[in-house]
């Protein structure tokens, strides 16, 4: 199975074309950028799909995160894989981003408990707790920073996401006696993609749709609305 996967939910732009029968990553591109997603996407799907050499009638499946993240990022990513799944009449699922950066740590042979979480802001944090079996143990939902890191208590976690260091150190106040290394704490402003592909090629779309995934109340401008109306037209 070959999975174009979009990921405009946080600060970058980033498409992945990973095919599932080689466990290969074909292509894949990301820019860091806070705004402008819809801008940058559909350029970079091109020189993506360009570097593999395919079509989209050779896309098996198309994948977008579907957040917690940016308002306005969430559904630019979602809009764009929406409009290509029902242009070639293809599968879409969603990914959350939590669950994308939580999983180079649990499949990725380290086996170990992650707390994803993304900045909130205002002291809040969008927050996952997945045990090193894969069980959620807490989340996904809004969490306040105190609050996720009483969770977490002196267990030996690794924090991920973009709020992974803020969460660190929201530990550490509570229980001195937690350290903070290099290895605790992997953090970045987006989810890898090449992972977002990979959890999208073993995603169930009867399960995994690719809608929103808020997890409080959006703020959309109607600026931001003619943005994804353009991404939209241009992806059918």
């Amino acid at each position: 199975m070959r999975v174009l996967a979009l990921d405009t939910a946080l600060g970058a732009t980033s498409v992945a074309v990973y095919d599932s029968e080689t466990s290969r990553v074909l292509a894949e591109g990301s820019e860091a950028m806070s705004r402008v997603h819809a801008e940058a996407l559909l350029p970079m799907v091109d020189r993506v799909l360009k570097e593999t050499g395919l079509g989209f009638s050779q896309i098996d499946r198309y994948a977008s995160t579907i957040g917690p993240g940016s308002f306005t990022g969430i559904r630019i990513g979602i809009a764009a894989a929406r409009a290509f799944a029902l242009a070639h009449r293809k599968p879409v699922v969603g990914v959350s981003t939590l669950a994308a950066f939580a999983a180079p740590v649990l499949f990725g042979g380290e086996k170990r408990a992650v707390a994803a979480a993304v900045d909130a802001r205002h002291g809040m944090v969008f927050y996952q707790l997945t045990s090193a079996e894969g069980s959620v143990m807490a989340g996904p939902g809004l969490f306040s920073l105190a609050d996720a890191a009483r969770g977490i208590g002196s267990a030996p976690v690794i924090c991920a996401g973009d709020a992974a260091e803020m969460l660190a150190r929201a530990v550490k106040e509570q229980n001195p006696d937690w350290r903070i290394t290099p290895d605790t704490v992997r953090a970045s402003a987006a989810p890898a993609i090449s992972w977002v592909a990979r959890l999208a090629s073993v995603a169930d779309p009867l399960v995994s749709a690719c809608k929103p995934l808020y997890l409080r109340e959006a703020n959309v401008t109607m600026q931001d609305s003619h943005r994804l109306q353009r991404v939209a037209t241009a992806g059918a």
